[in-house]
């Protein structure tokens, strides 16, 4: 998808307002001053999830292969702001080849301000994250400290790429075992949710924002349950072993005893002896 086709279908029908649209670099040299694009190469703005006010940016790989400059910075500082002013979430699509070079020190500062706002809204509003593309340097750090990430499987995020690891240790590497979606599901633990595809990610995603509140003085969305609270599960009176040495499927009796036996995994495939994800307890979230 195009940026704009990923924020419409992120958002509620004809809910997105952007901000900034017109929004340019102001950079003179090696020859990227004759190129000015609107947009700077990430759209930002606000809209609805299911009713409920969130934030977003999107890199656009299309312009500067999605790098950062100081303009395109300041664009995503200033919707984390208002984000966490009004208390709602904010969420990252990240396609990006990381800072834009001929922009120098000065992406790499807009790289600063935004892992110095991911700090400050640590634990006051959700962040999420979702790795839609090849994502390398600054626009992995920022991602990796959020709360949730979701991959595609044709996405990849490293610091650097194959052909530095080779120049600098000679070894060879490909992508996907450098920064794949398995990699960081399986073995290195920063993703949490592994997407078949970008509507599979945005369905992930919308699931997971109806468990979470918006922000930290909030409760969580209580819904309404057709699951009988008092109904009675026989796979309870069966599913322990008589031998305590015995292994059980500790996952059947989560989905015994939530709503609907539905539980929301996250995948983090490295812990191999815990289960953690969301479910709904007669409505309510847990």
């Amino acid at each position: 998808m195009t940026a704009f086709e990923r924020i419409d279908t992120l958002f509620d029908q004809g809910s997105f307002e952007e901000i900034d649209a017109f929004v340019t670099h102001d950079c003179h040299d090696f020859g990227i001053e004759n190129k000015k694009i609107l947009g700077d190469g990430v759209v930002t703005g606000y809209g609805t999830i299911n009713g409920r006010l969130f934030y977003a940016f999107c890199h656009d790989f299309t312009v500067f292969g999605g790098t950062l400059g100081m303009y395109f910075a300041s664009k995503i500082c200033k919707i984390m702001d208002h984000a966490l002013k009004q208390g709602v979430p904010i969420i990252g699509i990240n396609d990006s080849g990381g800072a834009r070079i001929q922009e120098g020190v000065e992406g790499l500062g807009g790289y600063a301000e935004i892992f110095h706002r991911n700090v400050k809204a640590s634990g006051v509003i959700p962040q999420i994250s979702l790795i839609m593309g090849p994502c390398a340097g600054g626009a992995v750090y920022s991602p990796a400290i959020t709360d949730f990430i979701i991959m595609t499987k044709s996405a990849y995020m490293f610091i650097t790429g194959p052909d530095v690891v080779k120049e600098v240790t000679n070894e060879n590497v490909t992508h996907s075992e450098l920064g794949g979606a398995i990699i960081h599901n399986e073995k290195s633990g920063v993703a949490h949710f592994i997407a078949e595809d970008e509507t599979d990610c945005f369905n992930i995603l919308r699931k997971l924002v109806s468990f979470l509140p918006l922000n930290n003085l909030e409760t969580p969305p209580k819904l309404s349950s057709n699951d009988d609270p008092k109904r009675k599960d026989e796979i309870l009176n069966t599913i322990l072993p008589s031998d305590s040495h015995n292994p059980y499927n500790i996952e059947s009796i989560i989905r015994a005893i939530v709503d609907n036996r539905d539980f929301f995994e996250v995948q983090k495939f490295w812990a191999q002896n815990i289960i953690i994800g969301f479910a709904r307890l007669d409505g309510n979230s847990v």
